[in-house]
């Protein structure tokens, strides 16, 4: 019975340790997940929606400073405590803020161009400062969903791809250590806005499909404002 107890009170050790060590090289892992593109980009795209006309703000450019602050502050401070789930959940209630903020610029953008609100040139500049923040904001999303999120690719243990890059199918086998860093995510987003549609990249996820129909709907309505501005039909 006393041989019995002490190799369960083995094995119990050994398990403890094992899950010990196991959440220690997550940690890791986290710690080395690349954050510093998506946090440039929060701030760029928090910029841009700044610098839009007033006639686009539902709140005044300091409410959105201080919206933006209130979100990254405590982001910030999960990334460094390795809370990962909080991670996540803070990341995905930043953008989607942030995406909520874009469309309603883009309703107002319309409105404007109906309205004759704005200058031509006011309306122009707008246009491109929307469009541009809507490859942003999508390049985010992307980063954010693909695989579970940028901790769960990192750390090895992916959920099932929501892209399809071209690396992944290659057989070259200097790509088949490959991973997406922020930047493939980025070039996905300008193509999806310029083309309409990805290009060397699938779409597999629902969830994927239904963000990049809406980026390019976004991209193509800011195009249209343009388009009817420059040849007076509004």
């Amino acid at each position: 019975m006393e041989e019995h107890r002490q190799k369960n009170g083995f094995h119990h050790s050994q398990l403890e340790s094992l899950v010990e060590t196991e959440v220690e090289q997550l940690a890791r892992y986290a710690m080395r997940v690349p954050r510093t593109s998506f946090f440039l980009a929060i701030l760029v795209i928090g910029a841009l929606l700044t610098t839009l006309s007033l006639t686009l703000h539902i709140l005044p450019w300091w409410a959105v400073v201080s919206a933006i602050a209130t979100l990254l502050i405590p982001l910030l401070s999960s990334v460094l405590r390795k809370r990962d789930i909080w991670t996540r959940r803070i990341a995905l209630t930043t953008i989607t803020v942030l995406t909520a903020g874009l469309l309603i610029s883009v309703f107002y953008l319309v409105d404007a161009l109906f309205h004759h609100t704005e200058s031509a040139l006011s309306l122009f500049r707008d246009a491109i400062l929307l469009w541009t923040t809507n490859i942003l904001v999508f390049a985010v999303w992307y980063w954010e969903v693909d695989q579970g999120g940028p901790l769960k690719r990192h750390a090895q243990v992916p959920e099932a791809p929501d892209l399809l890059f071209p690396q992944m199918v290659s057989s070259i086998p200097e790509w088949e250590t490959w991973h997406p860093a922020f930047v493939d995510y980025l070039f996905l987003a300008f193509n999806t806005s310029t083309a309409f549609s990805p290009t060397d990249t699938a779409a597999l996820s629902r969830r994927i499909k239904v963000l990049m129909m809406t980026q390019s709907s976004i991209s193509l309505i800011v195009v249209a404002v343009i388009a009817a501005r420059a040849i007076n039909i509004a």
